[in-house]
């Protein structure tokens, strides 16, 4: 289970980086420019996905606090202030480095899980305002699926911008483990 998700993770950080590299060659006005999402822009899908792994990091804190090394990599990733509104283009190089940040915190995490860590009990309260108890290893499927989700929406509005974006290939060096 432990190589699975470690690909995902590895697979999440080509992603990002790949879709940072893509926006990284536009206009700041274009990336921040109303695309009919849920969040707006690509810049807001992206200020989206890395949220959305700070708010995860912030669940997994305590089901994982007896593993040092786990909670010095959720550590990294809390530390993580995402902007909730447009950037500035002097801001960008910082959202950049917070992505590259919390992948590299994400992929860490995964490397710091012990094979009873995965099945650790994470406490959450969705679903219609019901608290429940999930494994540790069902929010880290979730948050894989979260993130392609969004990047497949940032995919699409590129096509339509007839922008080069393919970024969802395997990396092949992921799965090397």
């Amino acid at each position: 289970m432990k190589d699975l998700f470690l690909i995902f993770a590895e697979q999440n950080k080509a992603a990002n980086h790949a879709v940072v590299h893509i926006f990284a060659a536009q206009p700041a006005e274009r990336r921040e420019e109303e695309r009919g999402s849920y969040y707006k822009s690509l810049a807001g899908l992206l200020r989206h996905i890395l949220g959305t792994e700070v708010f995860f990091a912030g669940l997994f804190k305590e089901a994982l606090a007896h593993n040092p090394q786990a909670a010095q990599a959720i550590a990294l990733i809390s530390g993580i202030t995402p902007p909730e509104s447009s950037l500035k283009p002097e801001q960008w190089q910082e959202l950049s480095a917070e992505v590259a940040q919390a992948d590299d915190a994400l992929i860490s995490l995964v490397k710091a899980l012990s094979p009873s860590d995965f099945q650790a009990p994470v406490a959450i309260n969705w679903f219609g305002g019901n608290p429940a108890t999930v494994p540790l290893s069902f929010l880290l499927q979730s948050l894989v699926l979260h993130n392609t989700h969004h990047r497949g929406q940032i995919s699409q509005i590129l096509d339509e911008l007839k922008i080069d974006n393919d970024y969802s290939g395997i990396n092949p060096a992921a799965l090397a483990h």
